[in-house]
């Protein structure tokens, strides 16, 4: 990509409209191979998510839940259909342009939680903050914030390996939150969990989404935490087939 292309990216990205819902997803088509042993992940998928709610998608393992998180989130690309997100259309974005609108705009979650087994918490909490040459003092400032938020204050110091499931899946969650992202996408964050941690770690989930003014999209197959929603979307063999 060239100085003008770069240029062209960054100003779609910082001119793009604070107003409408956060995600738009319409006739959204996704397939993996080709002929007769094709998936179809995605039929023709529509859906929206308005500004600080927070969205629960169920359905049942292969109904196409990951496919439509990694697409929204801007780390695949449809077949067909058009995805924006706070205001950006992501299929008219190129690598560039989808590389600073996850670092800059979107905050992940997994369920494996993803830490660097050798940094602590704080210093996983600061590697967003670290890729984008944020001031130290200020760095330092928001870590302990996030700690603070997620209820791991007295745990900065120590590695991933000293702390729980549900203290590692606390500090992917701050992390996440690191770069004052506009969407939070979450996918089955407490799969690995027991199910009362799970429970605290969607309540902190939605808490802090509540605190930080963040929207999120959170895929979860437990039928006790997607009462914690705002509403709820089920897909089924690719499709939206009912919403509460």
């Amino acid at each position: 990509m060239n100085g003008n292309e770069n240029e062209s990216t960054r100003t779609m990205l910082a001119t793009a409209p604070a107003e409408g819902p956060m995600v738009r997803v319409e006739n959204l088509h996704r397939s993996y191979g080709t002929g007769a042993g094709a998936v179809h992940a995605l039929r023709g998928v529509s859906l929206t998510v308005e500004r600080g709610e927070l969205v629960a998608l169920k359905g049942r393992s292969g109904s196409g839940k990951t496919t439509l998180l990694n697409l929204v989130g801007g780390l695949d690309t449809p077949d067909e259909g058009t995805v924006t997100v706070d205001g950006t259309d992501l299929t008219a974005l190129g690598e560039h342009g989808l590389l600073a609108l996850r670092r800059d705009r979107i905050g992940f979650v997994f369920q494996a939680f993803g830490l660097i087994p050798i940094l602590s918490a704080a210093e996983n909490v600061g590697v967003p903050l670290r890729l984008r040459r944020t001031d130290p003092r200020e760095r330092e400032e928001r870590v302990e914030l996030l700690l603070g938020l997620v209820g791991l204050a007295d745990h900065a110091a120590q590695r991933p390996g000293e702390l729980s499931g549900g203290q590692q899946q606390r500090v992917s969650i701050a992390r996440a939150l690191a770069n004052r992202p506009a969407l939070l996408i979450a996918d089955e964050p407490t799969g690995q969990l027991d199910a009362d941690t799970g429970l605290a770690v969607m309540e902190l989930l939605r808490a802090v989404v509540r605190a930080e003014g963040v929207t999120a999209l959170v895929a979860t197959h437990d039928a006790q935490l997607l009462g914690l929603a705002d509403r709820v979307l089920e897909l089924d063999d690719g499709r939206v087939t009912a919403a509460g």
